[in-house]
């Protein structure tokens, strides 16, 4: 997050995505990623503020960003256009590892496939993984995202800046 001036403006200022600090994106136009999110997580009656703290870390600058990384979460959700059912959060989890490469988020894609059925497992390895692999790789450094100072920009315009291919619907399309 040091290598870029909105990750630096990120670690000083430790902005955190709970619903006093993001509500305005229930007031933005249609179109816009600010919308796109408070659809998202009104949808499925998601709030911001129901993630639990972070815990088990050694320096306050640590636990901050770990915060950022749970936080930032639905976000990615919303860029990538991945659902919130097991493919959909294990794929985001090979975005995260393509990104933070953290072995935790590894673990999760291991874990979450090991509990697909074997026609998920298929359509998982042969449409998901290979999508979310590239996905990860080819975006910016999403960490380095201050997300809300973006909520009003138009969402595809959002997504061409900072590099987010959403993941194609698998009925549609071979990866």
């Amino acid at each position: 997050m040091k290598n870029s001036a909105e990750g630096r403006e990120i670690l000083l200022e430790r902005p955190r995505v709970i619903s006093t600090q993001v509500s305005r994106a229930w007031d933005m136009p249609e179109n816009t990623f600010g919308a796109a999110y408070a659809q998202f997580m009104g949808s499925r009656n998601f709030s911001p503020d129901d993630r639990p703290p972070v815990r088990f870390m050694d320096s306050d600058d640590l636990a901050f960003v770990a915060t950022r990384a749970r936080e930032v979460h639905d976000f990615w959700h919303v860029l990538f256009g991945l659902p919130t059912n097991l493919i959909g959060e294990t794929a985001l989890k090979v975005i995260e590892f393509e990104q933070m490469i953290l072995p935790m988020c590894m673990l999760s894609v291991v874990g979450g496939s090991a509990r697909f059925s074997e026609k998920q497992r298929k359509l998982f390895f042969q449409h998901y993984f290979p999508w979310a692999t590239k996905a990860g790789l080819k975006a910016t450094d999403l960490m380095s995202v201050y997300y809300e100072k973006h909520f009003h920009e138009d969402l595809e315009e959002v997504r061409r800046n900072w590099g987010i291919v959403p993941c194609p619907d698998p009925q549609k399309s071979s990866v």
